[in-house]
């Protein structure tokens, strides 16, 4: 069995641990590296692009390729000869197509399971309060607080990206994904940015949230595929998503990080904003995903670059299903597939308004659940450590 023992500690624990001191302890998954690009004042999104060049933004922490057509390699994908999926979609036109589709489903907007119908090309907002066609961001830097198949020695080059179309009462980015903090970029800057995540070594590009924009990202990653960009995309998500969406992403996605966050559809419902569908949508979705990239196995170097990685969160007073979850995983899917079991469920936002998921799960909840996965047979789980858990 492969499993994966990880103390993981989020950034804020570990400021309210050490009464806000940051000491280098040789641990940089504690860490954080915000490496915001602030725009000019007067850039505004844009729809669409040709050009061939990416223009740097005038504040940044992370340097600028130069513009060029030449891919930028970081030394285990140039050895190993790993080529994304997307690029073969590219060099045909096939991508730009997907783009164009995707960008005129925001017509009337159907990109997620709300399928709110808002006109976004017109600036109409829908359920998950994007500002239209415009593309939000809040952050983008190296992570190393993901699954260690995708952090490596580079990190995750990771991207939030604000609003949300679930709206979890109990979101810990809550600020991110319900008050939309973050800042308008210009599709040209945000292929510069996926660019500047290569150059510094991450090994892949991470969506997070990326249900509401995918037209847009996938616009983006049109002008970063013609200027260089060769990294693997992880498409970090909700699990809630429609199949005709999923579609058109097939060759255009490596990896699939996707939640499994209840098996009830009245728990959906009541934390996750009216969502009863959630169960059966994201079931879908789940095989969907599978079908396209397959069971998640790193080559020798242990850098993920292809596969489904399933994400489940144990909550209190078995609020997400935990153990059905598991079963239903084992059942349908191989029993090597890549099963993260996360412990780190913290009473977040409007949680405290609903007494059974107001505390921390306990080292029993957890235990229990990590037990009944390996009781059904699967193989591949990423099980955090809970020394740290309540009794």
């Amino acid at each position: 069995m492969n499993t994966h023992l990880d103390n993981k500690i989020t950034r804020r624990d570990f400021l309210k641990i050490t009464g806000g001191v940051c000491i280098q302890i040789g641990l940089p998954s504690i860490f954080l590296y915000s490496c915001r690009a602030e725009p000019s004042p007067t850039s505004t999104a844009t729809p669409s692009s040709t050009s061939t060049a990416i223009p740097s933004p005038t504040s940044t922490t992370i340097p600028s390729p130069a513009n060029t057509t030449t891919p930028v390699e970081t030394p285990d994908q140039a050895n190993l000869g790993f080529e994304p999926a997307y690029l073969k979609l590219h060099e045909t036109g096939e991508l730009e197509n997907r783009a164009e589709k995707l960008w005129a489903i925001m017509e009337s907007c159907q990109l997620c399971p709300r399928e709110c119908g808002v006109n976004r090309l017109e600036g109409m907002s829908g359920f998950c309060h994007s500002p239209g066609s415009t593309l939000v961001v809040s952050a983008h830097h190296p992570h190393f607080g993901e699954e260690r198949p995708l952090v490596g020695t580079g990190g995750s080059g990771t991207i939030f990206i604000t609003h949300c179309n679930l709206r979890c009462v109990f979101c810990q980015n809550w600020e991110i994904s319900q008050a939309g903090t973050g800042y308008e970029l210009p599709l040209d800057d945000f292929a510069a940015m996926m660019l500047r995540l290569q150059e510094v070594g991450c090994h892949n590009i991470n969506f997070v949230t990326p249900t509401h924009y995918s037209a847009l990202i996938v616009k983006a990653l049109v002008i970063a595929a013609q200027n260089g960009l060769r990294l693997p995309i992880v498409y970090n998500t909700s699990g809630w998503e429609r199949l005709e969406i999923l579609e058109l992403l097939d060759g255009i996605v490596d990896i699939y990080l996707p939640d499994f966050k209840y098996w009830d559809s009245d728990m959906s419902a009541k934390y996750s904003s009216g969502a009863e569908n959630y169960p059966e949508v994201t079931k879908a979705a789940i095989l969907e995903m599978h079908r396209q990239v397959g069971v998640a196995k790193p080559p020798k170097d242990g850098i993920m670059q292809r596969g489904l990685m399933i994400r489940h969160l144990v909550m209190p007073n078995n609020v997400a299903g935990s153990e059905d979850i598991m079963e239903w995983i084992a059942e349908n899917l191989p029993k090597d597939t890549y099963v993260n079991i996360m412990a780190q469920y913290t009473p977040q936002y409007k949680a405290y308004d609903y007494p059974e998921i107001s505390r921390r799960v306990t080292r029993e909840e957890y235990v229990k659940v990590v037990e009944r996965a390996q009781e059904v047979g699967l193989t591949n789980l990423d099980i955090q450590g809970y020394w740290w858990m309540p009794e």
